[in-house]
């Protein structure tokens, strides 16, 4: 079976050289709770502190990139991409890519209620890998690693990040088990050459997100992100 440092050695091809960084990346705060007493002492850190300069260091080569990318674009315009990008749906969809739902460590409780699979743990684990491949290879490793995998492709990725906002949120309610999912029309709105469709979202008979569009399948996907979003910031710590 692959381990953790021979996977990623293999997806950024790098030597590494500190690996306690890259295991500390994949241990959620839930697991270091879990394991004091029991490990190595860089063991007990969780990924928080690699997450908060992988954060840094993500958006200062998204900015730099765009910056150039797009000469005539205006501050707004730049933003708003850059926003898109460092998303936690944006981030969560490459960790999932990579795979990293398979490596990350978390308590007993926190894996029972699918914590690998949550947007907010997803996404905090690239960040804090990108903190370790930073402090391990430097920051031109880290852009490279973002040209490739995310940068380069950046407009093709957010396009297919709007698209997998219904398969995302159902990929994540099966983690639950048997479910039914349902989108009823709740209204339509403006002239017939400019409808807007309301949709809203059942899980289940229980209601769980609306959306709005031009069409019942762009309300539909609207009403899916809001429920990924609203799932997002129930299962993040206060």
């Amino acid at each position: 079976m692959t381990t953790l440092l021979e996977h990623l050695s293999y997806c950024f091809d790098i030597d590494i050289k500190q690996a306690e960084l890259y295991i500390t990346a994949f241990q959620h705060t839930s697991f270091v709770h879990e394991q004091k007493g029991n490990q190595k002492p860089y063991r007990l850190k969780s990924n928080e502190r690699l997450e908060y300069l992988g954060d840094a260091v993500l958006e200062l080569i998204v900015s730099q990139y765009l910056f150039t990318f797009y000469p005539d674009q205006p501050e707004g315009f730049l933003s708003r991409t850059r926003a898109a990008l460092v998303q936690e749906e944006s981030l969560a969809k490459l960790a999932k890519q990579l795979k990293f739902d398979q490596f990350i460590q978390l308590g007993k409780g926190e894996r029972a209620n699918g914590g690998q699979y949550r947007f907010s743990i997803l996404s905090d684990c690239f960040e804090a890998v990108l903190g370790a491949i930073y402090l391990d290879q430097g920051f031109a490793c880290v852009e490279r690693i973002l040209v490739h995998y995310l940068l380069e492709n950046h407009q093709a990725h957010l396009q297919s990040l709007a698209k997998d906002y219904k398969t995302l949120l159902q990929e994540k309610l099966q983690q639950q088990g048997n479910i039914d999912i349902e989108y009823r029309l709740e209204g339509e709105s403006g002239p017939d050459h400019a409808r807007i469709f309301e949709m809203a979202l059942y899980v289940n008979n229980e209601f769980k997100g609306r959306g709005q569009g031009r069409s019942k399948k762009q309300a539909e996907m609207a009403a899916a992100k809001a429920a990924l979003m609203a799932e997002s910031a129930s299962s993040t710590p206060s």
